[in-house]
Protein backbone atom coordinates (compact mmCIF):
# COMPACT_ATOMS: atom_id res chain seq x y z
CA UNK A 1 0.00 0.00 0.00
CA UNK A 2 1.42 3.75 -0.93
CA UNK A 3 0.73 6.61 1.66
CA UNK A 4 -0.16 9.63 0.67
CA UNK A 5 0.13 12.91 2.51
CA UNK A 6 -2.92 15.26 3.67
CA UNK A 7 -2.18 17.14 0.68
CA UNK A 8 -2.43 14.79 -1.90
CA UNK A 9 -5.83 13.53 -0.68
CA UNK A 10 -7.70 17.21 -0.69
CA UNK A 11 -5.99 17.71 -4.38
CA UNK A 12 -8.22 14.22 -5.09
CA UNK A 13 -12.01 15.96 -6.22
CA UNK A 14 -14.29 13.49 -5.29
CA UNK A 15 -18.14 14.89 -5.11
CA UNK A 16 -21.31 13.17 -4.31
CA UNK A 17 -24.02 13.41 -7.73
CA UNK A 18 -27.23 12.03 -8.71
CA UNK A 19 -28.10 10.00 -12.10
CA UNK A 20 -30.05 11.70 -14.29
CA UNK A 21 -29.42 9.81 -17.54
CA UNK A 22 -28.27 5.89 -18.30
CA UNK A 23 -28.32 4.47 -21.76
CA UNK A 24 -26.73 1.48 -23.25
CA UNK A 25 -23.19 2.15 -24.73
CA UNK A 26 -23.04 -0.74 -27.54
CA UNK A 27 -19.70 0.98 -28.62
CA UNK A 28 -17.69 -0.01 -25.97
CA UNK A 29 -15.35 -3.20 -25.81
CA UNK A 30 -16.82 -4.35 -22.57
CA UNK A 31 -20.24 -4.16 -21.74
CA UNK A 32 -20.85 -0.20 -20.23
CA UNK A 33 -23.40 2.16 -19.92
CA UNK A 34 -23.05 6.05 -20.79
CA UNK A 35 -24.08 7.94 -17.65
CA UNK A 36 -24.84 11.36 -16.80
CA UNK A 37 -24.81 12.71 -13.06
CA UNK A 38 -25.64 15.83 -11.93
CA UNK A 39 -23.06 17.47 -9.56
CA UNK A 40 -24.81 20.43 -8.66
CA UNK A 41 -24.88 24.13 -9.40
CA UNK A 42 -20.95 24.74 -8.89
CA UNK A 43 -20.22 21.64 -11.06
CA UNK A 44 -23.02 21.05 -13.18
CA UNK A 45 -24.10 17.74 -15.09
CA UNK A 46 -21.21 15.64 -16.29
CA UNK A 47 -20.66 12.23 -18.28
CA UNK A 48 -18.69 9.08 -18.16
CA UNK A 49 -18.83 5.59 -19.52
CA UNK A 50 -19.09 2.59 -16.84
CA UNK A 51 -19.04 -0.83 -16.56
CA UNK A 52 -21.90 -1.53 -14.20
CA UNK A 53 -23.95 -3.65 -16.35
CA UNK A 54 -24.11 -6.87 -14.35
CA UNK A 55 -25.47 -5.35 -11.07
CA UNK A 56 -27.70 -2.45 -13.02
CA UNK A 57 -30.22 -1.76 -15.77
CA UNK A 58 -30.40 2.00 -17.27
CA UNK A 59 -33.87 2.27 -15.99
CA UNK A 60 -32.90 1.30 -11.68
CA UNK A 61 -29.14 4.06 -12.22
CA UNK A 62 -32.02 7.25 -12.96
CA UNK A 63 -32.26 9.25 -9.03
CA UNK A 64 -29.79 6.91 -7.71
CA UNK A 65 -26.73 9.15 -5.56
CA UNK A 66 -22.92 8.10 -6.54
CA UNK A 67 -19.89 9.17 -6.06
CA UNK A 68 -17.42 10.21 -8.50
CA UNK A 69 -13.82 11.83 -8.80
CA UNK A 70 -14.31 14.74 -11.17
CA UNK A 71 -10.52 16.47 -11.44
CA UNK A 72 -8.78 13.16 -13.31
CA UNK A 73 -9.37 15.27 -16.94
CA UNK A 74 -11.21 13.60 -19.71
CA UNK A 75 -11.11 10.86 -21.55
CA UNK A 76 -12.44 9.35 -24.93
CA UNK A 77 -13.50 6.36 -24.94
CA UNK A 78 -14.98 4.73 -27.94
CA UNK A 79 -15.94 8.33 -29.65
CA UNK A 80 -17.28 8.93 -26.32
CA UNK A 81 -16.45 12.08 -23.39
CA UNK A 82 -15.76 10.49 -20.25
CA UNK A 83 -15.61 13.48 -17.92
CA UNK A 84 -15.38 12.21 -14.29
CA UNK A 85 -15.08 8.41 -13.23
CA UNK A 86 -17.80 7.02 -11.46
CA UNK A 87 -16.60 5.29 -8.19
CA UNK A 88 -17.68 1.93 -7.14
CA UNK A 89 -16.21 -1.27 -5.63
CA UNK A 90 -15.66 -4.97 -7.48
CA UNK A 91 -17.40 -7.84 -6.04
CA UNK A 92 -15.95 -11.30 -5.55
CA UNK A 93 -16.75 -11.72 -9.36
CA UNK A 94 -15.51 -8.38 -10.22
CA UNK A 95 -18.23 -6.90 -11.21
CA UNK A 96 -18.47 -3.05 -10.21
CA UNK A 97 -20.88 -2.22 -7.33
CA UNK A 98 -21.65 1.56 -6.99
CA UNK A 99 -20.20 3.75 -3.97
CA UNK A 100 -22.89 6.03 -2.68
CA UNK A 101 -23.33 8.42 0.20
CA UNK A 102 -26.29 7.22 3.26
CA UNK A 103 -27.84 9.18 3.72
CA UNK A 104 -27.71 10.86 0.47
CA UNK A 105 -25.80 13.87 0.59
CA UNK A 106 -26.81 16.98 -1.14
CA UNK A 107 -25.65 17.47 -4.86
CA UNK A 108 -21.67 18.36 -5.27
CA UNK A 109 -20.72 18.26 -1.87
CA UNK A 110 -16.52 17.16 -1.61
CA UNK A 111 -15.35 14.02 0.23
CA UNK A 112 -14.06 15.25 3.54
Amino acid sequence: MTTITYDQFESINIRSGTIVKAEEFPRAKKPAYKVWVDFGPEIGTLQTSAQITKHYTTEGLVGRPVLGCVNLGEKNIAGFLSQFLLLGFADDNGDICLATADPKAPNGRKLC
